[in-house]
């Protein structure tokens, strides 16, 4: 066995008690534990029975920098990525400048590896189009080699079909995925609710599910042509879901993601006693009803939707103290995301199975990152966890600048302890 950096003592890994052997920043072995081990010049970290899990990969967040570091910046972001449990952080390209050349992309990793050297990693994703305008490509093979791990024009929906098939094809040439946020820029763009009963009785513009699912059903077809991958966004309802489903079944080489919130919240939050226009809740896509809520769960469960990602969107306490039509869209979400669906686990919801592949092994192939399912060789990502110790969600109590979350006041279950990225303790 190569030489042994770091051991990990006592791990509850899968119900087991294990031993988790590190070399050179990576898994070397993992034994059942032993009652005396003679550790050598190994460090030793004593689990003391806390549940051990790999480190989660977040595929869809915004840091907000360069330019509105007045809601977050990169060393904040990491800072509740790392004690989120998060080891790798995909962060979107609406900044200012937009992420669309390799000198802002080069910033963003230049800021990441003075603030957090050993990690969390940050992968950029570079803008599809030249500022985000949806007119003219961006220099995608100058943002691949600066660093982007994907292109995405974020929230802005791509209207022009021919733009967006340049940019899938041209994506594939550097063997990166274009992502898209799939909303018809016609209906109810950016309303932060969903059009239906509850915003007929707030007297709110809302946005209808078709707004998404027509441009679900868009990039599916434009993956078959092309016989190119696309990832779709944030699924938020029963109608992309079942066009998902049908497209897998036919080989389409589409893959999808889905947000906690989606998951735990139904549009009922925006109008439920004291949290009636909640702008903490306006998020887009927005919280659609309690049945698009069981589908999006199914889906994930089955596999039809493969991760999660928080779309983790901070913002500044003035921009959404106002009124619910003028605040921006986005929920805060790396400090709460690991305690909102371990307890999905623990309340049978989601299989612990579902857990691990929607948050590890799924996004990490789709984009291609380090994963850790605890194999020989594997890198050394992994967080000790309490599963029973609880917390209250409060400004106090989160990491990212961003307080903006519905569940500000709540209690949750489950804190990271300690985590180790590469066999380095990072927090």
């Amino acid at each position: 066995m190569a030489k042994i950096d770091l051991i990990l003592r006592r791990a509850k890994l899968d119900g087991k008690d294990v031993d988790v052997f590190v070399s050179r920043g990576k898994i070397a072995e993992v034994v059942a534990s032993a009652k005396s081990l003679d550790a050598g010049d190994a460090k030793v970290e004593e689990a003391y029975g806390l549940t051990l899990l790999p480190s989660l990969t977040d595929v869809h967040v915004h840091l907000r920098e360069p330019g509105y570091e007045y809601k977050e910046d990169v060393e904040s972001g990491l800072r509740a990525a790392a004690w989120g449990g998060f080891s790798n952080v995909m962060c979107m390209a609406n900044t200012k400048p937009v992420n669309d050349n390799g000198p802002v992309t080069e910033l963003m990793l230049e800021k990441a590896r003075r603030s957090w050297p050993k990690g969390p990693r940050l992968f950029p994703i570079g803008a599809l189009t030249k500022g985000l305008e949806g007119r003219e490509l961006a220099p995608m093979a100058e943002l691949a080699q600066a660093g982007c791990a994907a292109f995405s024009n974020d929230g802005v929906p791509v209207e022009s079909t021919k733009i967006f098939r340049l940019a899938v094809e041209y994506a594939s040439d550097w063997d990166r995925v274009v992502i898209d946020h799939c909303e018809d820029p016609y209906l109810g763009v950016g309303a932060g609710i969903n059009e239906g009963e509850v915003s007929s009785r707030l007297g709110l513009p809302g946005q209808p599910d078709v707004a998404e699912a027509m441009q679900v059903a868009r990039d599916i077809l434009l993956s078959e042509y092309l016989d190119l991958p696309i990832h779709l966004a944030h699924i938020s309802c029963r109608k992309s879901v079942d066009l998902i489903r049908f497209a897998k079944a036919r080989g389409v080489k589409i893959t999808a993601e889905t947000a906690p919130h989606y998951l735990t919240m139904t549009e009922g939050v925006l109008e439920a006693e004291g949290t009636e226009y909640d702008t903490a809740a306006k998020v887009n896509p927005p919280l659609r009803p309690e049945d698009d809520r069981l589908a999006v769960i199914e889906a994930l469960n089955d596999g039809t939707i493969d991760c999660l990602a928080t779309d983790h969107a901070p913002h500044a306490g003035h921009e959404k103290e106002t009124e619910f039509d003028v605040a921006p869209c986005g929920i805060s979400g790396l400090d709460t995301a690991l305690s909102v669906t371990w307890g999905l686990v623990r309340d049978g919801v989601l299989s612990r199975e579902t857990f691990l592949r929607a948050w590890t092994t799924a996004p990490c192939g789709i984009f291609h990152l380090p994963v850790n399912t605890f194999a020989p060789g594997d890198p050394a990502d992994f967080f000790l966890f309490d599963e029973a110790e609880e917390w209250v969600v409060a400004p106090e109590t989160l990491h990212s600048k961003g307080k903006n979350t519905p569940l500000m006041g709540s209690t949750l279950k489950g804190r990271v302890k300690t985590h180790f990225i590469a066999g380095k303790k990072i927090v």
